[in-house]
C-alpha cells in the first residue's frame, strides 16, 4: 500500500475554495480545479518506495503483473486503466466530447504521423485511449449533459424571442430527430453575424428565476462572444444532489457548471472542445465525433452490495463504489485481485494490512496493488476506485 502524493491542476475554471475546504488547508488564492490520482503520464501520483519518491506510472511499468494483477494486464496492458479526480468547478468548463476507442486510436496515430508534439496546445489526441467517465456529486453539482430532444430545444430557443433564431426553431420542429440536432448544432458552432450578441442580450433580460436559463445567462457573462453559448442551449440541464452520479459515454456533449465531485474515467486526456474555453477548439473534429443520437444521460444512485454502495457503469475500465463508515462499525476487507485507489472525502480512515497502517483524511488517497490484503475502518465517507472487472469481496 502507498499513500499517494497528488498533483492539483490549476485550470482557470477551478474553485479557489472547494478543494481547500474539503482538505482542511488554507486556500492559495489560485484556482484549484482538479486533484489527479492515478498513473496518467501527464500528472502521475507519486509514492515512496524506500527513501525515494517515484511516479506511480513508473512503479507500474517496472512490475505490471505484481502491481495490477494478471487479469488487468491481459485486458488493458501494462498500465493502470483508470484515473480518479476530485473536480472543483466554480465557472463553466469547456463544452466538450470524448472519442470512442477506435476514434482515439485513429486520431492519435494521425497526429503522430503529422508530427504534432504530444504537449502541443493544438493537439486533440494526447493518447490512444477512450475516455468514458462518471462524476459523483459531493456538493450540489450542476452541469449540461447530452442533447435535449428537438422539440424541447425548439421551445427553449423560442422562449428567448430572438427573431434570428426562428429558422433554427423551425428546423427542430419540422425535421426532428438526430438530423435536426445535427443541422442546428453545425450552424451554431459557426453562427451568422449578430446572432450570438442577440441571444446574450435576451438571456440577460430573461433573468435568473429558472435554474436552466440562469445557467445559460451565467455562461454568456463568463464567456462573452463565445459561440459555445449557442451550442450549450441545446444541452440538457442537470442538477445532482450529493451522492448522485452521471455517467458519460463517448460522443456525449457536456459541460460541467459548478460544484465539487469525485470523477473517475478511463485513463485518458483526450478532449475535443467547441467553446467555453481558452484552450484549443476544433469544431470540425468535435462534430465528427459527437453523437446526435445518444440517449439522454440518467442520474444514477448507488446500489448496496455487501456493505458497499456501488455505482453502476457500463464499462470495464473502471468501477466506483462508496463506503459510509461509522465509528465502532465493522472493519471492511478491501482486498481485490485488481489495483485500487481508496479516497477519503469526509472524516478519518485507517487502511491497514498485516505489514503497515495508513491513516488518511479528506482529500487523501491510498493506492493498493492487486492481491494485497487490506482493511478499511473509520468514520466518514470513502470511495473505492478499481477496474470494472474486479470481483468485489467487501
Amino acid at each position: 500500500m502507498d499513500l499517494l502524493r497528488n498533483t492539483v491542476q490549476p485550470y482557470d475554471w477551478g474553485s479557489r475554495t472547494l478543494l481547500p475546504e474539503l482538505m482542511g488547508v488554507p486556500p492559495t488564492g489560485a484556482p484549484q480545479a482538479e486533484l489527479w490520482m492515478g498513473a496518467h503520464p501527464a500528472a502521475p501520483s507519486r509514492v515512496f518506495r524506500g527513501e525515494v519518491q517515484i511516479p506511480l506510472d513508473r512503479v507500474v511499468a517496472e512490475d505490471p503483473e505484481g502491481e495490477l494483477g494478471a487479469v488487468t494486464v491481459r485486458r488493458f496492458g501494462p498500465r493502470l486503466p483508470f484515473l480518479v479526480k476530485l473536480l472543483a468547478a466554480d465557472v463553466p468548463l469547456s463544452l466538450q466530447v470524448h472519442p470512442d476507442l477506435a476514434q482515439a486510436q485513429a486520431g492519435f496515430a494521425r497526429e503522430n504521423a503529422l508530427g504534432v508534439p504530444l504537449d502541443a496546445p493544438h493537439r486533440n489526441y494526447r493518447d490512444d485511449q477512450h475516455k468514458p467517465e462518471m462524476i459523483v456529486a459531493l456538493t450540489p453539482f450542476r452541469g449540461l449533459c447530452g442533447f435535449r430532444n428537438p422539440a424541447d430545444t425548439a421551445d427553449v430557443l423560442d422562449s428567448l424571442k430572438v427573431p434570428a433564431l426562428r429558422p433554427y426553431v423551425e428546423t427542430l420542429r419540422v425535421v426532428r430527430g438526430p438530423q435536426a440536432l445535427a443541422e442546428v448544432f453545425r450552424a451554431f458552432v459557426r453562427p451568422p453575424a449578430g446572432l450570438l450578441d442577440a441571444v446574450a442580450r435576451a438571456l440577460a433580460v430573461a433573468g435568473s428565476e429558472e435554474p436552466c436559463m440562469a445557467a445559460y445567462g451565467r455562461i454568456a457573462q463568463t464567456y462573452p462572444g463565445d459561440s459555445g453559448l449557442l451550442s450549450a442551449l441545446m444541452l440538457r440541464y442537470v442538477e445532482l444532489s450529493p451522492g448522485e452520479a452521471l455517467f458519460l459515454g463517448a460522443g456525449v456533449p457536456h459541460a460541467y457548471l459548478s460544484g465539487l465531485g469525485v470523477e473517475i474515467m478511463a485513463s485518458s486526456d483526450n478532449v475535443l472542445r467547441c467553446g467555453l474555453t481558452s484552450k484549443h477548439v476544433d469544431t470540425e473534429e468535435l462534430i465528427r465525433v459527437v453523437r446526435f443520437d445518444a440517449p439522454p444521460a440518467r442520474v444514477l444512485t448507488p446500489r448496496e452490495e455487501r456493505g458497499e454502495e456501488v455505482y453502476p457503469a457500463p464499462v470495464d475500465d473502471f468501477g466506483l463504489s462508496r463506503y459510509l463508515l461509522r465509528a465502532g462499525g465493522p472493519r471492511r476487507r478491501v482486498a481485490l485481485d485488481a489495483p485500487q485507489i481508496l479516497l477519503c472525502t469526509n472524516g478519518a480512515m485507517t487502511i491497514s494490512s498485516y505489514e503497515e497502517t495508513l491513516d488518511i483524511g479528506p482529500g487523501q488517497a491510498v493506492y493498493v496493488p492487486a492481491g494485497a490484503e487490506a482493511f478499511l475502518e473509520g468514520a466518514g465517507m470513502a470511495f473505492r476506485a478499481t477496474t470494472g472487472t474486479a470481483e468485489r469481496l467487501g
